[in-house]
């Protein structure tokens, strides 16, 4: 025998406590199950869990080192700027040469008023990228282009030059010719139907036949006055 159903219980009835005859004794894990629990008049439906303490923080707490905004605000430590050592650098002549004849000066009065207008200096080469960090390069090393070797002046008297570049001539055409021959070996000698693959027949017109009695036969009805109107209608249409 199945026993009455169940109605869900309200939040005042599983808070106090008491006993239910549908249900038993009432029991504090009551209050966490949403099954039983009805909505309060006016609330939404709780979702049964509780929450942590006004205390508790959300996520990984990660313990400050540098004392937070009371140091920063009680404090000032800032970073002393750097004191860079400005090094009078000659000048550089060759550079402002080259812009004096780009600019059309060729006179020393112009090149000195080119000199105090564009004063430009010579670049620290100890704050250079290549000085600073220099590529890693082998000992053995060479830069360039290494030169081709010299040519003997012998080859050149007794044409050998000439007679290497027949000989390499005549062993290409005795290298193509003996594939040649391998091709058409394997290949086998060409039929008839091979032929026509190869040069085929072009087609023959089409001629309409007619009987040899009526090859000559002249036309028995003439309708053109004479043969000048016979002729001037043909060409009028052909």
């Amino acid at each position: 025998m199945s026993g009455p159903p169940r109605y869900p219980l309200s939040l005042a009835e599983v808070e106090a406590g008491s006993d239910n005859e549908r249900l038993g004794v009432v029991r504090d894990s009551m209050l966490r199950n949403p099954r039983i629990l009805k909505a309060e008049l006016g609330k939404p439906l709780r979702n049964c869990y509780t929450l942590p303490g006004w205390d508790f923080a959300y996520g990984l707490y990660i313990e400050r080192t540098d004392g937070g905004v009371p140091e920063a605000i009680g404090h000032w430590n800032s970073i002393k700027p750097r004191t860079s050592i400005d090094r009078n650098m000659p000048r550089d002549f060759i550079t402002m040469n080259r812009g004096a004849l780009k600019a059309g000066y060729t006179t020393a009065r112009e090149f000195n008023l080119y000199y105090k207008d564009k004063d430009i200096r010579r670049k620290d080469e100890d704050l250079s990228r290549f000085r600073r960090s220099p590529p890693h390069v082998l000992a053995d090393m060479t830069y360039g282009i290494p030169a081709r070797p010299s040519t003997p002046i012998y080859d050149i008297l007794q044409h050998k030059y000439k007679d290497l570049w027949i000989d390499q001539q005549r062993a290409r055409t005795a290298a193509l010719r003996m594939e040649k021959k391998k091709l058409q070996k394997d290949r086998g000698r060409d039929t008839r139907t091979t032929l026509l693959r190869k040069i085929p027949v072009h087609p023959k017109e089409e001629s309409f036949w007619h009987l040899p009695r009526l090859e000559k036969v002249e036309p028995h009805l003439s309708t053109f006055p004479d043969c000048e109107a016979r002729k001037k209608a043909f060409s009028a249409s052909h």
